[in-house]
């Protein structure tokens, strides 16, 4: 077969052509195959975005950590005992700890939708409000839009500063009132506006973020009477340090501090980012697996479809083929033709296939970006390692099923086949 001629693809148009029908229920399968891998692949990625994106924007090397109640007794203290972490023990995790590169004490205050504890001139608001660092912001990124944010000056200070969520600036001031440099008053103690900040999240879940207010952490403590307690802490892993190497070591340290069991499970609350990243990559590696053994089976069984086809169309041609072969067509040329054939509709049907899953991606991820609040399903798409693999194996597949056909092609004898 000669590739740049035009008579050999004329005449393979023709046999695909020849029984339209027949052609187009044969190729549905492996259309459908290769349709359903990327949908269910793309679902699959669309599912992990969300799930993400609702895990918050905190960095992947953060780990969150606060004091529970013992589960085993340890130097003469009951089981029961409620663990409080307290500034000191902040001082001992930065002095002995290897695996951080930060330690970021946090307190809050109220919380979503909790009782008004925040004023302004007759305006009131319910919202969360927190002891920071300046450390916290590169823990937890938020965007700047106006002012600033914490600095080491207002903790040394103790000044009586806060910046305020987008959400907070809707319910406490004007469109067009100033904000940087006015004040807001915290269950009676009177604050000064230094920023506002964006949330980089989406949906309920930013609204939810933006209506908070960071305060310097020692100023949250002399305000509100806290003392040297801390509600939990922050912590920024190294980056060449996997997240639970940097708890473990975190946990043996303070469990020493504050005289817990060794093997105490319940002394310590934790969760690291790291962690829960990992295992939702291995969540949804496994669910893009299935999905892709789902759909290539659904691709096989297409295959198989085609290259019944192809034996129905062998046993039609029998005059065709027997000639082919009296006119000195040698075997080589018989099995290079029926392979084409079988892999040109198998490609063929797959690209349409292919095409349509892309499209209907892209439409879905349209249409989500456009709503409003697409809950934990976001961005459905596939890569593009995915989308060869796909073809990759379609070919494959395609191949497969032109073996037998062109075998059954072989046994055709030229004097038998002209006495048809």
């Amino acid at each position: 077969m000669r590739w740049w001629e035009r008579d050999p693809w004329i005449e393979l148009a023709q046999v695909l052509l020849r029984n339209p029908f027949r052609t187009f229920l044969s190729s549905l399968g492996v259309g459908w195959g290769l349709f359903m891998i990327l949908i269910t692949v793309g679902a699959s990625n669309g599912l992990e975005e969300g799930v993400k994106s609702d895990m918050g924007n905190r960095v992947k090397n953060s780990a969150f950590l606060w004091g529970e109640s013992t589960s085993l007794p340890y130097k003469g203290y009951p089981r029961g005992r409620r663990i409080e972490l307290t500034s000191p023990d902040v001082e001992y995790l930065v002095e002995n700890a290897t695996t951080l590169d930060a330690v970021a004490p946090r307190n809050q205050l109220g919380g979503w939708r909790g009782g008004n504890n925040v004023t302004h001139g007759l305006k009131t608001a319910a919202c969360g409000v927190y002891g920071d660092m300046p450390v916290y912001k590169d823990i937890d990124p938020i965007l700047i839009t106006e002012g600033r944010y914490i600095n080491q000056r207002d903790l040394d200070d103790r000044r009586k500063v806060a910046v305020i969520g987008k959400r907070v600036r809707q319910l406490l001031f004007e469109r067009e009132e100033k904000v940087l440099g006015s004040h807001i008053q915290i269950q009676g103690v009177t604050f000064t506006v230094v920023g506002v900040y964006k949330s980089q999240q989406t949906g309920e879940d930013a609204e939810e973020a933006e209506n908070s207010i960071f305060t310097p952490y020692t100023t949250f403590n002399h305000a509100f009477h806290m003392g040297d307690r801390v509600g939990w802490l922050s912590l920024l892993i190294r980056e060449d340090v996997p997240g639970d190497t940097a708890v473990a070591e975190v946990l043996r340290l303070l469990k020493a501090q504050k005289s817990v069991h060794p093997n105490d499970p319940r002394g310590f609350g934790h969760w690291s980012m790291a962690e829960m990243h990992e295992e939702m990559s291995t969540v949804f590696a496994a669910f893009r697996w299935v999905s892709f053994v789902f759909g290539g089976l659904a691709l096989f069984a297409g295959v198989i479809g085609i290259m019944n086809i192809m034996l129905i169309t062998i046993k039609e041609r029998t005059r065709e083929l027997g000639v082919r072969r009296a006119l000195g067509a040698t075997p080589g040329n018989i099995v290079v033709q029926i392979m084409v054939e079988t892999l040109t509709l198998t490609i063929l049907a797959g690209l349409i296939g292919g095409i349509l899953g892309v499209f209907a991606l892209e439409a879905l991820d349209s249409y989500l970006v456009s709503a409003e609040d697409n809950g934990i399903f976001r961005h459905p798409h596939v890569t593009l390692d995915v989308l060869l693999t796909a073809l990759t194996t379609m070919t494959i597949l395609g191949a497969f099923a032109g073996v037998l056909p062109a075998l059954r092609a072989l046994r055709v004898q030229p004097v038998e086949a002209l006495r048809t």
